[in-house]
């Protein structure tokens, strides 16, 4: 079996710049948000995809995509640093061979989960996770398989708690009605009430309004991985890449504000921004924000990725920022370019003298990306520096990076997922 690679979450699903509670608690946004919009979870805008670009290239073990949306005429407005919502759909594939193997008609009628009745195959692919099992459709196929073998095999798994984890982690519905093929649903509506709805998928804008007007910019590494003999693809990220159209407006999207990470009001302020994959998608915005508004502050920027030739985003966009002397200082960590692995907290650790420099100075600190590893190591190397540089202890550098930047003074901000 193929190494298993699920996409990580933002706070629904989880994205909206979590934090870790035990570094840091909420930050308020420290700039005016954009009027209320009428879109929200329960009344989604429909928008139209109008660029679909790859941003890794040819050899890349990635595949990460630019999407853009357009907004025109629906009044949604965005700040650099919010969270844009996307409810996907399943894929049609997936939809047809559920219903095949469970035999029903995928016209039938049955009730959404918003109580709407609409026929089984519109339920299927637009209210319901099928890309990802529960351990709740154990529990329902047990009592519709009869005594034997499979049904033997069924109970082995729901009657061990970290069995039943483990098995329903790696499969979805098809990989699940396959094997216990003897299970017998008594209606479509009997199937939906084992499925989990399909919540909003929050992403990280990589956009300002001010140098796109009426669209909204995405940064996505789309997930493809295999299981079980089967080839999978993240929900979210499969429906933006492998089944939205160019120019129908069908994406059903709303704008998640954020409470805390934000520019700062000041724009005589520094920034430092670490930002190594897709979590480069939030300082692109502050970056084109930055640059409209004519903010004094100094820009630095670290980037992160695989490879160099393979992996750069926006390598062009960036260098024009340079050039413009938007972006002061620029640093680079392409892990594979190399024997020894090279990460953004390595270049953080190569410059710091100057980064305490820019801290001491009253900089901003922003990180955003993958929080099980990368965030904890940025944060350490942030501690280590404020030994090293700053001269304190321990204890009183732990106390400077967790209470004084991110408490007290607000000028720590992580967008972690």
């Amino acid at each position: 079996m193929a190494t298993l690679c699920l996409p990580s979450f933002h706070a629904v699903d989880t994205f909206a710049a979590v934090e870790s509670p035990e570094i840091a608690p909420q930050i308020m946004s420290e700039v005016s948000s954009p009027p209320a919009s009428p879109y929200n979870r329960k009344n989604p805008y429909l928008a139209e995809m109008i660029r679909h670009e790859r941003l890794t290239r040819a050899g890349s073990e990635k595949d990460t995509r630019h999407f853009v949306l357009s907004l025109a005429g629906g009044g949604l407005r965005y700040t650099p640093g919010d969270s844009l919502a996307v409810f996907a759909r399943n894929s049609p594939q997936l939809v047809e061979e559920v219903i095949a193997l469970l035999g029903f008609d995928g016209n039938a009628p049955v009730k959404d989960n918003k109580g709407q009745t609409v026929p089984f195959r519109q339920a299927l692919a637009e209210s319901y996770i099928l890309n990802r099992a529960t351990k709740k459709i154990m529990s329902g196929l047990a009592e519709s398989i009869p005594q034997g073998e499979q049904r033997n095999r069924l109970m082995e798994i729901v009657d061990n708690g970290e069995v039943l984890g483990e098995y329903v982690h790696s499969r979805d519905y098809v990989d699940i009605l396959k094997e216990f093929d003897e299970a017998q649903f008594e209606s479509p509506e009997d199937f939906l009430a084992q499925l989990s709805p399909i919540p909003p998928r929050l992403y990280s804008i990589a956009s300002s309004l001010a140098a796109h007007p009426d669209e909204v910019h995405l940064c996505v590494a789309i997930v493809r991985y295999e299981t079980h003999g089967r080839k999978k693809t993240g929900l979210c990220t499969g429906f933006l890449a492998d089944h939205t159209q160019l120019h129908q407006k069908d994406i059903p999207i709303y704008v998640q504000e954020s409470r805390h990470f934000r520019l700062p009001k000041d724009g005589a302020r520094d920034i430092i921004m670490i930002g190594p994959g897709t979590g480069i998608a939030p300082f692109r915005a502050f970056l084109e924000q930055r640059a409209a508004d004519g903010a004094k502050g100094r820009n630095w920027l670290f980037f992160g990725e695989q490879r160099r030739a393979l992996d750069f985003f926006y390598e062009d966009e960036f260098a024009s920022f340079q050039k413009k002397s938007v972006i002061t200082r620029f640093d680079t960590a392409f892990s594979r370019d190399q024997q020894d692995k090279l990460y953004v907290q390595h270049r953080m650790l190569e410059n710091a003298r100057e980064l305490w420099a820019w801290l001491s100075e009253g900089a901003y600190f922003y990180v955003c990306g993958d929080a099980r590893r990368m965030a904890k190591d940025v944060h350490q190397t942030l501690i280590v520096i404020a030994q090293t540089e700053g001269g304190l202890a321990p204890e009183a550098a732990a106390n400077y990076v967790n209470v004084t930047l991110m408490r007290n003074e607000r000028r720590y901000l992580r967008d972690v997922y």
